[in-house]
C-alpha cells in the first residue's frame, strides 16, 4: 500500500486543533524516531527510509519498525510503506546495527493524532511539533493502492482545505533534513 500523504505548515494551530477536535477524539503521543541507513548512504540516495519509532502515550509505550520505498508521486512525496509493531525496540536497534545499518539521525516529535473518516476514506490527521525546529505541522494521510494514489491525494487535499489549510501551506520539507540543518548550525 502507498501512504498517500500531504504535509503542511499550520498558520493557525488552535483553529486547526479545534476543527479536528470536532471530528474525532485526539491521541497525544510522543514519537522518538531513529533513522538508519547503510554506511554509504544508499537508502537516502534511493529515496528510501528505515526507521525505528518508539511511541509513548495513553500510559503505554510501543515500538514500530518502518520501511518506506522511493516516492511514487513526485508532487507529494507519497511512498510505499511497510510497518510492523516490534516487542523489543533495543533488540531491533541491535539487529539493524548487526546487519550493518548505522543510525543517521534521531529526534522527537510531539503529536496529536486523529483517526477520521472523510470522502469514504479512513485518514490519520496528525498535528506535529518537533521541538528542535519549531512551528506546527499537519500531516494528513490515507492508505491507497498504487492506481488510486492520485484520487486519494485529491481527497486528502480537499480535507486539508476543509481544515483551513491552503495549497501554499503545503511542504515537502523532511523533518530529518530540518533537524539536521538546525544541528549543523550549532
Amino acid at each position: 500500500m502507498i501512504e498517500a500523504e500531504l504535509k503542511a505548515r499550520v498558520r493557525s494551530p488552535e483553529a486547526v486543533r479545534r476543527a479536528l477536535d470536532s471530528r474525532a477524539a485526539a491521541r497525544t503521543e510522543v514519537y522518538r524516531d531513529t533513522y538508519y541507513d547503510r554506511p554509504d548512504g544508499s537508502l537516502e540516495k534511493a529515496g528510501q527510509e528505515l526507521r525505528v519509532r518508539t511511541i509513548q502515550g495513553a500510559g503505554e509505550t510501543r515500538a514500530v519498525l518502518t520501511y518506506k520505498g522511493a516516492a511514487v508521486d513526485a508532487e507529494s512525496g507519497s511512498k510505499p510503506e511497510h510497518e510492523t509493531r516490534v516487542e523489543d525496540a533495543p533488540a531491533v536497534h541491535a539487529m539493524l546495527a548487526g546487519l550493518g545499518y548505522v543510525p543517521v539521525i534521531a529526534f522527537e516529535k510531539r503529536c496529536r493524532n486523529y483517526d477520521i473518516e472523510d470522502r469514504g476514506r479512513r485518514m490519520l490527521a496528525t498535528l506535529v511539533r518537533v521541538p528542535e525546529i519549531g512551528g506546527t505541522y499537519l500531516e494528513l494521510e490515507t492508505l491507497a493502492a498504487e492506481h488510486d494514489v492520485a484520487d486519494a491525494l485529491a481527497d486528502v487535499r480537499a480535507v486539508l482545505a476543509d481544515l483551513g489549510i491552503a495549497d501554499e501551506d503545503l511542504t515537502r520539507e523532511l523533518y530529518t533534513d530540518a533537524v539536521a540543518a538546525v544541528r549543523a548550525r550549532v
